[in-house]
């Protein structure tokens, strides 16, 4: 059954629409989406500026009333009472510190505030004591467990007597898990949305976090760590270690070396822009109503002679109406052809589409899979139930490779090792390259050590012979198992990971099997 041209008429205008709608919504909303988070992710990154300053103002000021402190006990180190005094003026002054200290040149506590009174004469040997001892000059000191049990980070200033001797220093504490003058300084994000503010030290290692249990937790594999650690300041997209998307601006604190990382979920930030594309949606609807109404009406006159014919046509005899069907064949005839160039419009484009998915899936390298097709095949075999193992490959000091003979070397190096995995390999496994010179593979209805003997024949013809014409070349590798026992994949690829990282550490060129 041919469709009437009115019907074609309206079904292309209709579908256009609806395509050159789409279009601009798609378009309006990839320009506010990219707007909006370059406005939170610069929000962000003022937010941790301006957090970084204070905290500098605020190390600064403690710092000074230190050192005002051990000018002043310069020549009284030997006199308690004046140290106590001392003490207790420091640090009921500004609040500054949840607990000051006077410590001798041999680390005995000479006065300290009223809670800690009981360790007086006591030898501290604690990190803190033991930098500011060493240091001698003004510190901040890591992260650490003090002898009373707290966490916390001390701020020492020296004591030098007129002539120069080295009497001590005066510190004082600031507590990472309790109530604090940095906590105060720092509070909560204005943004009661998932959005949150943490600090971090030099090492990557947890200073401040809305969550007090992870006070001290390091977190230096974040990018944003990393960053800031290294002194940059900025603002970037990244998935925090709960997974969730988040928008993050840091600035670093160049008096102690901290950085401080204020961040946003994405989520958050992108939600209005779904609420403005259904309010256009809704104001467009009458409009695209009225405008298809009008397309009909057309489309309805300009099949009006053919719709004619057709009636004339109908009360005649079958052999006047085949003689009449057959004058006016060519006309359908091109309606036919208009609509097979359609569908063979159609099935090209979905053709070249299906050419677009699997590129999208595979690695222009190598040909194996990517990141993408790996979770598409982890999902496919999560659907079925199937298990498999997974083993993680690395190539051991690529780095060498790229130095010593060039970046295309190196780039034949990987496709030689993606031919390797090919020979090595049943055609049900997957094969894909995660990234750099980091493969996987997933080897279906496939056991933990019948994996380990499939990475372990590939390590061998690996070390056995040069690859692309470079000698010395070898592979580390993890291996681990999943099965519907098992549950999440994540674990699974974590545990292939750590016994690659394990691999790695006891000396490379060699396969680990996750134990377990």
């Amino acid at each position: 059954m041919r469709i009437n041209l009115r019907g074609l008429v309206l079904a292309l205008t209709v579908l256009s629409a609806i395509a050159a709608t789409a279009n601009a919504l798609y378009a309006s909303y990839l320009v506010q989406r990219d707007q909006l988070i370059s406005n939170t992710l610069e929000s962000n990154r003022v937010y941790a500026a301006k957090l970084a300053e204070s905290t500098t103002n605020f190390l600064k000021s403690a710092q000074q009333q230190l050192a005002y402190s051990a000018r002043h006990l310069a020549t009284q180190v030997d006199a308690p009472d004046v140290l106590a005094a001392e003490v207790a003026r420091l640090q009921e002054q500004a609040n500054d510190f949840n607990s000051v200290g006077v410590i001798g040149a041999d680390g005995t506590i000479l006065a300290t505030t009223q809670t800690f009174r009981n360790f007086l004469g006591t030898r501290i040997d604690s990190p803190g004591s033991r930098a500011a001892l060493q240091a001698r000059q003004p510190l901040i000191s890591k992260p650490y467990v003090s002898i009373a049990g707290n966490m916390l980070i001390n701020l020492s200033h020296p004591i030098y007597s007129n002539d120069g001797g080295y009497l001590g220093y005066i510190a004082g504490t600031i507590y990472l898990r309790n109530d604090s003058a940095l906590q105060q300084l720092l509070g909560k994000h204005h943004y009661v949305d998932g959005s949150y503010l943490f600090v971090v030290d030099s090492e990557g290692q947890l200073i401040y976090h809305v969550e007090a249990a992870r006070v001290g937790e390091n977190v230096a594999h974040n990018p944003v760590v990393a960053a800031v650690t290294r002194g940059e300041s900025g603002a970037q997209r990244v998935v925090n270690t709960k997974g969730v998307d988040m928008l993050a601006g840091y600035a670093p604190e160049p008096l102690s070396g901290w950085g401080i990382i204020a961040q946003r979920p994405a989520a958050i930030t992108l939600e209005p822009i779904h609420e403005l594309i259904w309010a256009l949606i809704g104001y467009a609807a009458p409009l695209a109503l009225a405008f298809l109404l009008a397309i009909w009406w057309c489309a309805r006159l300009i099949s009006l002679p053919l719709s004619q014919l057709a009636t004339n046509v109908e009360h005649q005899d079958v052999a006047v109406a085949m003689q009449r069907v057959q004058s006016v064949k060519a006309w359908y005839f091109e309606a036919e052809r208009l609509k097979r160039a359609v569908m063979a419009s159609i099935s090209s484009l979905q053709d070249k589409i299906g050419k677009l998915n699997q590129a999208s899936i595979t690695d222009p390298l190598t040909g194996l899979r990517n990141r993408r097709g790996m979770q598409d095949a982890v999902e496919h075999l999560q659907t079925s139930g199937t298990p498999f193992a997974v083993v993680a490959l690395d190539i051991d000091h690529f780095k060498r490779v790229n130095d010593t003979h060039g970046h295309p070397k190196g780039d034949e190096v990987i496709r030689g090792m993606a031919d390797l995995m090919r020979q090595c390999s049943r055609p049900s496994d997957v094969l894909c390259r995660s990234g750099g010179e980091e493969f996987l593979m997933l080897l279906p209805n496939a056991g933990a050590k019948e994996a380990a003997s499939v990475a372990e024949r590939l390590r061998k013809h690996t070390a056995g012979q040069p690859l692309s014409g470079v000698d010395g070349i070898t592979v580390s590798a993890g291996v681990a198992q999943w099965t519907t026992a098992t549950g999440d994949v994540a674990p699974t690829f974590k545990a292939a990971d750590a016994a690659l990282y394990a691999a790695k550490k006891q000396g490379r060129n060699q396969v680990v099997m996750q134990v377990g």
